[in-house]
């Protein structure tokens, strides 16, 4: 099993904090702000840092790659949303919940467990301000019969209640955003516990018909959760200062459908709106680091850009459709020179390596070395052993079972994650071992599974590839390496049975887990 570099003891800084300094010491460091920025469905071929010949603009992002470290093997834990958001709150592979494939939807019932550690929880006892601007898409308590229908048959929600269960429930002082995606009603604000304004009628704002609140309109969503941000950030700063840091969990609406970019970004562009959608995207981006910046808070401020997946194949340009979705799709932006899964093959809802490798950028003034690149493997879902390494928190057997510090890579230094695992849309398994990949599947195990590409599955039944050198996933060498199938299969065996993919005591799955689907 890989280290989680998290030793009993602290951190060298922690420790020579709690000491008593001696005349002349330098004061220790202390643990940053935080603010972690997910993009949802951003393709790591759609900043121009990643890919020189993306047909996207995104200067503050590749700023942002210029001013601090650029991974180039980070991979979102799952190929679709809630699991990865799951991951990256808990460290910990949502597949071990009920939550066995798909993700949920705006009335769905809540994901983590009211015990269950987060991210938040764990900066909160560290004396962190907590706050989460943004899209959930965890499950809340509504007040009424929950569902995971995407349609709300059955659905019967009191909006005039608080929730039960929110944000609020698991760390965070404070919330602001949206249940689920944008396309995912109810359409409405929630602001820490309740609705800001009682759903009124049923309108198709996000694509789906559904509850919509009074004055909600889709393309409102992206600027009134980066102004919370900014505004959030101004405010804390004088306590920041002061030593009491805070953490923004920024999880962005963008550019999943409906793809609704608001003004000035909506305009005329070779690949449509889904273009000026990712423009606003980093443009988003740009505020925050502005804002941060404007403070003073640049060294004192750990700041993360990444997505929860790769680009969705639906989404491209769609001439007549303004939100971006049904006809065209990939095809139509490949088609016009842009590949947004880069090199790389498969989108989002798949085990290939569009559907999971992800941008992730890095900045932290003077400490995190700028204009860098880290090849080194990382799982969103290592947030949470970064951030208990990064303030010298004690992680419980029972939290984080799946999360390794990345924190000696933001430092220039090794890590020690050597294994990960990856899940896709239908609930398929992959595991990652150094620079080999085996699909414990035939086919990508997401959208283009489907209908007639089911006669396309793989014959061998399992798909083996050494990334480094077949990094596009082009040669199928399972028949070459039955060894290395073998060992690969009994390591993911063993990481699924014993609840934890780190060291420590075996812990329990929530339900049974099954590697091998129907």
């Amino acid at each position: 099993m890989q280290s989680r570099t998290l030793a009993v003891a602290l951190p060298l800084f922690a420790a020579l904090s709690a000491a008593v300094p001696h005349a002349g010491a330098q004061p220790a460091p202390r643990p940053p702000n935080v603010v972690f920025i997910l993009a949802d469905d951003l393709g790591i071929g759609d900043l121009g840092c990643y890919n020189a010949d993306s047909k996207i603009k995104t200067p503050n992002l590749d700023r942002l790659a210029a001013q601090g470290l650029r991974f180039t093997d980070a991979h979102s834990p799952s190929s679709v949303c809630t699991p990865t958001r799951y991951g990256i709150l808990t460290g910990r592979y949502a597949w071990r919940t009920r939550l066995q494939s798909g993700v949920l939807f705006g009335l769905s019932a809540p994901l983590i467990a009211p015990d269950r550690p987060t991210v938040a929880t764990l900066l909160r006892a560290r004396g962190y301000r907590t706050a989460c601007f943004g899209k959930w898409h965890l499950g809340l308590g509504w007040a009424g019969q929950t569902t995971d229908d995407p349609l709300l048959k059955g659905g019967a929600v009191d909006y005039t209640r608080p929730l039960s269960d929110s944000p609020l429930s698991h760390g965070f002082d404070t919330f602001y955003g949206i249940a689920g995606s944008l396309d995912m009603p109810p359409y409405a604000f929630i602001e820490n516990d309740r609705v800001t304004a009682v759903p009124d009628e049923v309108t198709g704002e996000g694509g789906r018909s559904g509850p919509t609140a009074p004055g909600f309109k889709a393309p409102d969503v992206l600027p009134a959760i980066t102004r919370k941000t900014v505004d959030y950030i101004a405010a804390q700063a004088a306590d920041a200062k002061a030593g009491k840091p805070f953490f923004v969990y920024l999880p962005l609406n963008a550019p999943h459908t409906p793809v609704v970019p608001a003004a000035p970004w909506k305009r005329p562009h070779p690949l449509g709106h889904y273009a000026c959608f990712v423009e606003q995207v980093d443009d988003t981006v740009g505020q925050v680091l502005a804002a941060i910046d404007a403070q003073g808070l640049a060294d004192q401020t750990l700041v993360i850009v990444t997505s929860d997946n790769g680009y969705a194949p639906y989404v491209g340009r769609v001439e007549g459709d303004e939100r971006g979705s049904g006809k065209g799709g990939v095809k139509a932006l490949e088609a016009q020179g842009h590949r947004p899964s880069g090199p790389y093959r498969g989108y989002k809802s798949e085990l290939w390596e569009g559907g999971h490798r992800v941008p992730f950028l890095a900045r932290w003034t003077g400490t995190v070395k700028p204009g860098t690149t880290c090849p080194g493997l990382l799982g969103l879902n290592d947030l949470y052993a970064t951030l208990a390494e990064l303030t010298g928190a004690a992680v419980a057997e029972t939290a984080a079972e799946d999360s390794v510090s990345f924190l000696p890579l933001l430092r220039g230094g090794q890590q020690g994650r050597t294994h990960l695992i990856l899940h896709s849309l239908h609930g398929r398994f992959t595991l990652r071992d150094g620079s080999w990949k085996m699909l414990a599947w035939p086919g990508s195990g997401g959208y283009s599974d489907g209908g007639k590409n089911k006669a396309k599955l793989d014959p061998a039944g399992v798909q083996l590839y050494d990334l480094a050198a077949d990094p596009s996933e082009a040669q199928n060498v399972a028949a070459q390496h039955p060894d290395r199938i073998k060992r690969m299969r009994a390591l993911l065996e063993k990481q699924v049975a014993e609840g934890r993919s780190t060291p420590g005591a075996p812990q329990s799955n929530d339900v049974p887990v099954r590697i091998d689907k129907p």
